[in-house]
């Protein structure tokens, strides 16, 4: 797989995490990178099938502990349907609820920031004297790529 990471993106995450005292380890960045080059979600096994490329070694647990470190970090978001992962659109820039639009042809990602949306959502909570901790909103259909082709 060749990776096409923008080398700013990757000096943001080591930034971030210079910045909160954690460590981007080589493994965690090399997860990092293999996340941020498709657009598709990646599940745990496909990452160390990937990673076992470049690092016969790697174990399922390394694979693991990088997705969680990465998650805690808001570098990455995992796609609940699938029990995969992909890039955060603002990379922790700010504590977001997303909501995913998922392809059920190519499998590609597109994450939403819509904040009328969760606006929405808490005001509905609200009503119900309900304290929302965390959101998961995930949409499957068809992407205008996919679409396209079928009307081929």
């Amino acid at each position: 797989m060749v990776i096409s990471l923008d080398p700013k993106l990757t000096k943001k995450i080591e930034n971030i995490c210079a910045t909160r005292g954690v460590r981007l380890t080589a493994q965690r960045k090399r997860v990092f990178e293999l996340i941020c080059s498709s657009k598709k979600a990646f599940s745990a096994y496909e990452l160390l099938e990937e990673l076992q490329k470049s690092e016969p070694q790697a174990k399922p647990p390394t694979v693991y502990r990088a997705l969680d470190f990465l998650m805690e970090q808001g570098f990455i978001h995992r796609v609940e349907s699938s029990n995969s992962f992909i890039l955060c659109c603002s990379c922790n820039a700010h504590k977001h609820f997303f909501h995913l639009l998922i392809c059920d042809k190519c499998h590609n990602v597109i994450e939403l920031e819509d904040e009328q949306l969760v606006d929405s959502l808490e005001r509905n909570a609200e009503k119900h004297e309900f304290q929302v901790t965390n959101h998961v909103i995930e949409s499957h259909g068809i992407c205008k790529t996919c679409a396209s082709r079928g009307k081929s």
